[in-house]
């Protein structure tokens, strides 16, 4: 066990004995440090004036992510690297490549949010060669702009490595330093700080995370904190003890294994869109309207399902292609683990199958056989960066006659969880699929929803879009000529 939380603060070794487990790098950089070029905008991880840049391990090698600082817990940057726009200039006070793009480019208005878009855009920088327009709006899709500046701040990005090549960037110059200074300080010891606040545990082993939530079976166990962090921030509420898990590594996992992939619950969003794109390039567009840059960094497969909001992008997903949750405990012989349907984890509002001392361990997620149509789509009032109004995810399976032998369709946003809508799926099961069959199956929904209203959407709102989801899933499998998508209707206007 270890006592003290170690991470590097530009290139500055820090190492603190005592702290709160909930106190956020915000916080702690602007009351303690009195770095206050990173700003406090929403401290809900909405508007990016927060960004900072986290380096860590990623299997032996250096990643850099953008995060949101106002909801990220500072022990969990152990055995990390932590940059903020003050470590950009040079040591004689040149600006980064970045910032001169920016000043170039006329990218700042009131300023605000200009260290933040500037951090962003460094992340971007570090991680790929040569952006295009698109990659780079994504990346900034997390960073709200009051003035409304965008198109200056979208050139710069453009011009970043016109202005300096990526090979003399002094952070990629140092990555090789830097990462064997981190797999110095990433040991396999159980990490336990004690502050005013509480008591924070961050284990290395899914073993010793066993152990500790049997230990603490009421314990609030931490991923991306992209939710828990609102918990703090927003509802003030005191999380005694925290159990972190991101610094199993095991859990990070993606593999394949033949019919199926397999995702440890701690990966990230960013390795999980590349993964289920391979799968369907519907759950591609799914995952990058997944919020901003910076909560995909963040956020994890396991943390989104163990959640259990009713309006969470992936599980409605994950159900209609019929995914299964592995959870584990502590037991005398070592794991014992337990595999149950996803569909059936979500009991009611905020209540999940989960026994005390489980914990999510993995996903299982079947690959799309033959004869199997499958749709996502989401609905929500902003394109980027907003939570669904509605979501639904629908997986057919068609026989060799035609016919609709098993239908899924899962819908987020409709219920108090994600649900299947049994008496939709029941209409189209035995039914050629057709206009006839999606009518009758779009008659049943008022059986398996009595949707809320809410700020996000009405109750015949959301009956509506749950229908309309339906016919577009059969206009996108049977007229393929017709353009159902706002990125494929911007791309006609581009091109056309």
């Amino acid at each position: 066990m270890r006592e003290s939380l170690r991470f590097l603060l530009g290139d500055k070794l820090v190492e603190i004995d005592r702290c709160d487990p909930t106190l956020t790098v915000l916080d702690w950089l602007r009351l303690d440090q009195r770095m206050t070029g990173t700003k406090e905008g929403c401290a809900e991880g909405d508007c990016g004036a927060c960004t900072v840049v986290v380096g860590r391990l990623d299997r032996g090698r250096m990643r850099y992510e953008a995060i949101n600082a106002c909801i990220r817990f500072l022990p969990t940057l152990d055995g990390c690297q932590l940059l903020t726009v003050e470590h950009l200039k040079g040591a004689d006070g040149a600006l980064h490549p970045v910032q001169q793009a920016m000043v170039e480019c006329h990218g700042s208005q009131c300023g605000f949010c200009t260290p933040g878009f500037v951090m962003s855009l460094l992340a971007l920088r570090l991680n790929e060669a040569e952006p295009g327009i698109g990659r780079i709006e994504d990346a900034l899709a997390g960073n709200l702009c009051r003035c409304t500046g965008y198109e200056p701040i979208i050139a710069a990005g453009r011009r970043m490595d016109e202005i300096a090549p990526r090979e003399a960037d002094r952070f990629l110059l140092e990555r090789e330093a830097v990462t064997t200074r981190l797999a110095a300080l990433n040991d396999h010891e159980t990490l336990v700080l004690q502050g005013d606040g509480g008591r924070f545990c961050a284990p290395a082993t899914v073993e010793a995370l066993a152990a500790l939530v049997a230990v603490h079976p009421q314990a609030t166990l931490v991923a991306g904190a992209t939710d828990v962090g609102l918990w703090v921030t927003k509802a003030m509420r005191h999380l005694d003890p925290v159990i972190y898990l991101g610094r199993v590594e095991a859990l990070r996992a993606i593999t394949d294994e033949g019919n199926h992939l397999r995702f440890g619950a701690m990966a990230g969003h960013i390795d999980v869109r590349t993964a289920l794109a391979e799968l369907s390039p519907q759950l591609d567009e799914l995952m990058r309207r997944f919020g901003g840059e910076q909560v995909r960094n963040a956020g994890t497969i396991g943390g989104n399902i163990a959640n259990g909001s009713p309006i969470g992008d992936l599980p409605p997903a994950l159900i209609a292609l019929d995914a299964t949750l592995v959870l584990a405990r502590r037991a005398e012989t070592g794991i014992a683990r337990r595999s149950i349907p996803l569909e059936s984890f979500f009991i009611e509002y905020r209540k999940q199958d989960r026994r005390p001392g489980e914990f999510a361990e993995a996903v299982l997620v079947p690959k799309l056989a033959q004869g199997m149509l499958f749709h996502a789509s989401k609905v929500s009032k902003r394109f980027d960066e907003d939570i669904s109004a509605v979501c639904g995810a629908f997986r057919l399976t068609l026989g060799s006659d035609g016919r609709i032998s098993e239908a899924r369709l899962a819908y987020g946003g409709m219920a108090g969880i994600p649900k299947r809508a049994a008496a939709a799926e029941a209409a189209l099961v035995g039914q050629r699929w057709n206009e006839t069959a999606v009518a009758a199956a779009v008659a049943a929904l008022s059986q398996d929803f009595t949707p809320l209203d809410d700020m996000r959407a009405s109750a015949h709102y959301r009956l509506k879009i749950a229908g309309n989801l339906l016919r577009r899933f059969l206009i996108e499998t049977t007229q393929a000529q017709t353009q159902t998508r706002v990125a494929g209707l911007l791309a006609e206007a581009v091109h056309g």
